[in-house]
């Protein structure tokens, strides 16, 4: 066998490692089947979904980076398995267990792209940025998509309120209104199908 670069074979070891991601499962569902997701699915769809929908963030964003935050963002679950959007405030480690997979599966890459992903992740979870702020944005659109379209979803299955779901995903504003702004609709149509238990509060409950 030729000799092999050791760039080409710490890359070829993350690509190994991401594969994991495969066997991640999470809550939702793929609309019309009776399976769940997993996260290498999310995370692609999250960033077709970024693709199409550049135009409508709020400031004007760097869509290859964007891109690159949805495709890495959710690799830290092949060391912490994914944890449903409404129970992460029960696990008060998870940013420690998250930032240390981080480092872990990221530093198996050369040191240059390992920053580069490392930071891009970090960048993504403080969402400091108009990219960042954008690409969780989308990233929280996928469970909308997804619930909506299989009669409330995660929504109806573990009995989630309109405030909570409202008051949990608000941030979403922050990178694009008109995405939010269609969410709160889907949010209004859940409570009237009675996808989500509703209490009658406003849109601006919690501000």
């Amino acid at each position: 066998m030729q000799d092999i670069s050791k760039t080409l074979v710490a890359q070829l070891r993350f690509i190994t490692e991401t594969d994991k991601l495969k066997g991640v499962e999470r809550r939702t569902k793929p609309i019309g089947l009776a399976r769940r997701e997993n996260s290498a699915e999310h995370s692609w769809q999250a960033a077709i979904c970024a693709m199409i929908l550049a135009e409508h963030a709020d400031a004007e964003v760097n869509l290859l980076r964007v891109l690159k935050m949805l495709l890495i963002h959710d690799v830290v679950e092949v060391d912490t398995g994914d944890v449903f959007h409404y129970e992460k405030k029960e696990h008060q480690d998870l940013a420690a267990r998250e930032a240390a997979a981080a480092k872990r599966i990221f530093e198996l890459l050369p040191d240059t792209q390992a920053q580069e992903l490392l930071s891009l992740w970090q960048e993504f979870e403080t969402r400091h940025t108009p990219d960042a702020r954008f690409a969780a944005a989308v990233d929280r659109l996928m469970a909308y998509i997804l619930n909506r379209a299989n009669n409330g979803g995660t929504w109806t299955e573990y009995q989630l309120t309109e405030r909570e779901v409202r008051t949990r995903n608000r941030e979403m504003r922050e990178g694009s209104s008109t995405l939010w702004g269609w969410c709160e609709s889907v949010i209004d149509e859940a409570v009237q199908l009675g996808h989500l238990a509703g209490h009658g509060i406003s849109k601006s409950d919690g501000e």
